[in-house]
């Protein structure tokens, strides 16, 4: 085990998928002698050269669009999108083109493709480099999406999806970049489960749910409800289209009470499905309504991105009101 942060476990993860497997070629913009914008490819160039690290013009929809080809031809690319705010002009290269390759083709082809793309606020980049999309991509079926908040999960997620057979889009947290670190497996085989989330406390008073950067905000709120005297179940989920119902509706249904945080804007997003499968299959378990803290159905603001973003004190709010429900 070695401690690192998120940003040298991707750099060092795909360092290790790349000596396992020489299909596997990172491209993006400037992800060769830069080692990109937060140096997750650091290195990589130097070791694999310009064949296998490519430096791409500034088109996103070239960099998805060549990823497709080179993943049907047999490569296995990892596409870097700087900012998942940038990714829309290549939106359509993945949503319409690399989620149906499989099905329109009967199987015949596949697109093993890993898109990453650093998401997320708390960095005072503004709306167009604080957006959170993952949205758009549950929403396509044919395309799997994870976002995890660890830097040990970050491994065993990338590992499994570069070595999959279906197209990923890859969530990074960047405010969490450099800002959290822990023991990474040094297993150079250690993967996670497609679609498994994973529970991070245990307790037996509310159920709190999340992902990616929100995740370290819920977990503050569990350990500030600890020390009233409430228990709260703190569940990750690490990837969210599979995401796990299994252990979400387990959980649910045993406490009674749900507060589901994200911290992309409240209409539609990730948390809605959740609510909505929370209220279909254990309704009748349910001691009070399950409740969403999320970002606000505005543009991401430059000044007031504290205020934007669901932190502690509006998870425990949102606690209380299921608590006294």
């Amino acid at each position: 085990m070695a401690v690192q942060n998120y940003v040298q476990t991707i750099a060092r993860t795909l360092m290790e998928e790349m000596r396992r497997d020489d299909r596997v070629v990172v491209l993006g913009e400037d992800v060769g002698k830069r080692g990109g914008v937060f140096l997750a490819t650091e290195h990589l160039y130097d070791t694999f050269g310009p064949d296998r690290v490519i430096d791409t013009p500034l088109s996103e929809a070239a960099i998805i669009g060549a990823a497709i080809g080179m993943s049907v031809y047999g490569r296995r690319p990892v596409a870097e999108i700087q900012f998942s705010d940038y990714v829309y002009p290549g939106f359509d290269q993945l949503v319409s083109q690399a989620a149906k390759l499989r099905y329109r083709s009967g199987g015949a082809f596949t697109t093993p493709m890993v898109v990453r793309m650093p998401a997320g606020g708390g960095v005072k980049g503004g709306h167009h480099h604080s957006q959170n999309p993952e949205t758009h991509f549950i929403h396509t079926p044919g395309l799997q999406v994870v976002y995890p908040s660890t830097p040990n999960d970050a491994k065993g997620c990338l590992k499994t999806t570069i070595r999959g057979e279906d197209p990923v889009v890859f969530l990074e947290p960047k405010r969490l970049y450099r800002a959290l670190k822990e023991d990474v497996s040094d297993d150079v085989d250690f993967m996670l489960p497609i679609g498994r989330g994973v529970r991070r406390r245990e307790g037996d008073d509310v159920v709190l749910i999340s992902y990616g950067a929100s995740m370290g905000e819920t977990l503050k709120a569990a350990d500030a409800l600890s020390d009233q005297g409430i228990a709260a179940d703190v569940i990750d989920l690490r990837w969210l289209m599979p995401w796990d119902e299994n252990l979400v509706l387990e959980r649910v249904a045993a406490v009674g009470r749900a507060v589901l945080v994200s911290e992309a804007p409240h209409s539609g997003n990730m948390m809605s499905e959740v609510a909505a499968t929370i209220a279909e299959e254990v309704l009748d378990m349910l001691e009070a309504p399950p409740l969403r803290v999320s970002g606000f159905d505005t543009p991401y603001p430059y000044a007031q991105d504290r205020v934007y973003l669901p932190g502690p004190n509006r998870i425990l709010h949102a606690v209380q009101q299921v608590l006294d429900y």
